[in-house]
């Protein structure tokens, strides 16, 4: 198993990718703690399931745009679980309108929670990984911040902030044996997915080599593959899972 005897935490775990990531991980071999904002019943059903069939899971409830509160819950999760191995910032938001409909208070939510909830979960966990010399962060990011494709303009801002956030921090913390490396998913089956209309479902297949969409599991495969040992040698790297678009 990729990652057996890892401590791994994943933000935004309740969510369609959030928790193929979790179960992804638990497959193989992890220890994992996840947090939850406002899916708490989804959340802890989650974790009651894999509980159940003899892993260490824990929920947590948790604001990505608290950065004390990450703090607190680093100290938590490595007395509950184990030192972290793996750090997955999945957790974010997206809002489906035109460019002339979102307001200020739209830009700075999304901005928020998808680029600072980033950097505050992750400067929080970092620490620990620099003392101990060792860890894999993976950064959720999308192909709509990368391509030229028919979706919100705030949304792909934030998702393009993350591959610049990773390929510095990639570069920062390379000396402490700490690889950063981000996904990049096209359309899926479940999450941001759920909201494209079928048009552009259409079109999205149309161009893709797969002709499909994606599933989340297909895109937890890779996350955990990045978080093991596995890809010792892979670092500041943006992955395409998106069928060859």
């Amino acid at each position: 198993m990729l990652l057996q005897g890892r401590t791994a935490f994943v933000t935004g775990g309740s969510g369609a990718v959030g928790s193929a990531i979790v179960r992804t991980f638990v497959a193989e071999g992890a220890r994992v703690a996840f947090t939850y904002h406002d899916r708490a019943d989804k959340a802890l059903a989650l974790a009651d399931e894999l509980q159940a069939g003899g892993a260490t899971v824990r929920a947590y409830p948790l604001d990505v745009l608290d950065g004390k509160a990450s703090q607190a819950l680093d100290e938590r999760v490595e007395k509950d679980l184990g030192p972290v191995d793996a750090l997955v910032n999945n957790a974010g938001i997206a809002q489906v309108m035109p460019f002339a409909l979102i307001e200020e208070e739209d830009w700075d939510l999304t901005m928020d929670v998808n680029v600072k909830g980033t950097f505050l979960v992750t400067k929080a966990f970092l620490r620990g990984m620099i003392r101990r010399k060792r860890g894999s962060i993976v950064n959720l990011g999308s192909l709509a911040g990368m391509r030229i494709l028919e979706v919100p303009v705030h949304y792909a801002t934030a998702k393009a902030a993350i591959m610049g956030f990773t390929i510095s921090l990639a570069r920062e913390i390379a000396r402490y044996n700490i690889r950063v490396n981000a996904v990049i998913p096209g359309m899926l089956s479940g999450g941001v997915g759920l909201n494209v209309p079928d048009r552009q479902k259409e079109e999205y297949k149309k161009y893709c080599t797969m002709g499909r969409v994606g599933t989340p599991e297909e895109t937890a495969k890779v996350i955990a593959f990045l978080a093991s040992d596995h890809a010792s040698y892979v670092n500041a790297q943006g992955i395409y899972i998106d069928g060859g678009i």
